[in-house]
C-alpha cells in the first residue's frame, strides 16, 4: 500500500510540474510577434524623398542605410503597420501606406513622409561602404606647464588620447526620422610634479565622474578635454569637460590635487 502511495505522489508531482510548465510556454509564444515578411521585400531598394527626389535611404536585408556620412545603419521590423528601428533607442514609425514603388509613414512629430523607390543606379554613390564617419578630434593632444606655487616649482602635464570606444547620440534627420551618430571617447591622462617629485598621475575616462553626471546624459557625452584652470591653498585645480558631441549639454567639473597629491571632485 506504501508502494502505491508513493507512485501516487510522484505522478502528482509530474503532472503539477508539466501543467505548471505549459502556460509558460504558450504565453511566450504568444509574445513573439511575426514580422511582416512581405512588406520588409517590398522594402529593398533605394528611397527617395518624394518632394525633392533627394535620397532618403537604403534598405538592403534587415538594415536601413543613410546617405549623409554620420548616420549609422540600423536594423529595422515592420510588423503590423509600424516600422520599428532598433538603434541606441527603439523608434517606432506608423506606416500610412506602401506599395512596391511608395512608402508612407508619420515621422516622430506626426508629419507623413512620402518616399518613392527608384531603379536609378547613380544614387547608389550616396551609399558608399566607406561610410558613416565617426566623430571626434581623431588626433593626440599634448600640454603642459610649469607653476611657481610657494617656494616650489610645480608641473602638470596633460594628454588628450583618442580612442576607438564608440559613444551613440542619437538625433533626428531631415524626414525627422531618429538615427545614430557615432562619436570616439577620449582617454585623458593627467600628471602633477613637484620639481621631479611626482605627485599625482593618473587616466581618466568619463565614468569617473558617474557620480555627478546623470546617466541618460553621460551614456550620450565623451570626455572632450582636462585644463588647467589655477591654484590656491587647496591645490591644483583642473576643470574636466563631459560633454554630449554637437550639443550644448555639458558638464565642467572641477578637479582638485592637494599638495599631498590627493584628488578630489
Amino acid at each position: 500500500m506504501q508502494h502505491i502511495l508513493y507512485k501516487v505522489a510522484w505522478g502528482v508531482v509530474l503532472f503539477g510540474g508539466l501543467s505548471a510548465c505549459q502556460p509558460n510556454n504558450r504565453s511566450a509564444q504568444n509574445s513573439r510577434v511575426a514580422e511582416d515578411v512581405s512588406a520588409k521585400k517590398m522594402l529593398q531598394g533605394i528611397w527617395l524623398n518624394d518632394d525633392e527626389e533627394e535620397p532618403a535611404f537604403r534598405v538592403v536585408g534587415d538594415t536601413i542605410f543613410y546617405p549623409d556620412s554620420t548616420s549609422q545603419p540600423v536594423y529595422f521590423q515592420i510588423i503590423h503597420d509600424t516600422l520599428m528601428l532598433h538603434s541606441a533607442n527603439l523608434a517606432k514609425y506608423i506606416i500610412v501606406k506602401q506599395a512596391p514603388h511608395l512608402f508612407v509613414f508619420k515621422n516622430q512629430n506626426g508629419d507623413v513622409v512620402r518616399c518613392i523607390k527608384t531603379t536609378d543606379k547613380s544614387y547608389l554613390s550616396y551609399f558608399e561602404a566607406s561610410r558613416p564617419q565617426a566623430l571626434n578630434q581623431g588626433k593626440l593632444i599634448k600640454k603642459d606647464s610649469v607653476v611657481i606655487y610657494g617656494k616650489d616649482h610645480y608641473h602638470w602635464y596633460i594628454q588628450v588620447n583618442p580612442t576607438s570606444y564608440k559613444v551613440a547620440k542619437p538625433t533626428y534627420n531631415d524626414d525627422g526620422v531618429e538615427v545614430d551618430n557615432i562619436y570616439y571617447d577620449n582617454i585623458v591622462h593627467l600628471s602633477l610634479f613637484r620639481g621631479a617629485e611626482k605627485l599625482y598621475s593618473r587616466d581618466f575616462r568619463k565614468h569617473d565622474f558617474s557620480q555627478h553626471i546623470p546617466a541618460s546624459v553621460l551614456n550620450q557625452s565623451i570626455l572632450s578635454d582636462i585644463v588647467y584652470s589655477g591654484a590656491t591653498p587647496k591645490g591644483f585645480h583642473f576643470a574636466a569637460n563631459v560633454s554630449v558631441p554637437d550639443s550644448p549639454t555639458s558638464y565642467i567639473l572641477n578637479v582638485v590635487i592637494d599638495f599631498q597629491g590627493k584628488a578630489s571632485y
